[in-house]
């Protein structure tokens, strides 16, 4: 549980992190020597910093929910194998038991990874 916690509390930081880091785009700070570009130039520097936002929020998505899946499935398998040395008459119903779990988990995300993909290519 304390291990659970502890992540929580680092991925929040993370998030909290990021948006501060975000929320100042070097592509709107303008200064005095660089008044004279035009709205062509503008507009590319825009487009740039999409393109890096996009790929840093599929890699978050993609990373945040590859991890937790990962840890999942660890505890997941962990606990089916404590549970079959307990009981090993009742390893069959274990053994379908976690799997299903397992992919359940795996299709959340394959989801993640959906989205990821839309990001960056979609958005």
């Amino acid at each position: 549980m304390k291990l659970m916690k502890k992540a929580l509390i680092t991925i929040l930081l993370l998030f909290v992190a990021f948006g501060v880091f975000s929320a100042v785009n070097p592509a709107s700070i303008s200064y005095a020597a660089d008044e004279e570009t035009t709205a062509v130039e503008e507009t590319e520097e825009a487009e740039d910093g999409s393109t890096a936002g996009k790929a840093i929020a599929a890699a978050i998505s993609i990373g945040i929910a590859a991890g937790l899946g990962t840890l999942g499935m660890g505890l997941c398998v962990g606990k089916a194998a404590e549970g079959i040395a307990r009981q090993p008459e009742a390893e069959g119903k274990i053994r379908t038991t976690m799997i299903l779990g397992i992919v359940f988990i795996e299709t959340a995300v394959l989801y993640a990874l959906v989205v990821s993909i839309l990001i960056i290519f979609v958005l």
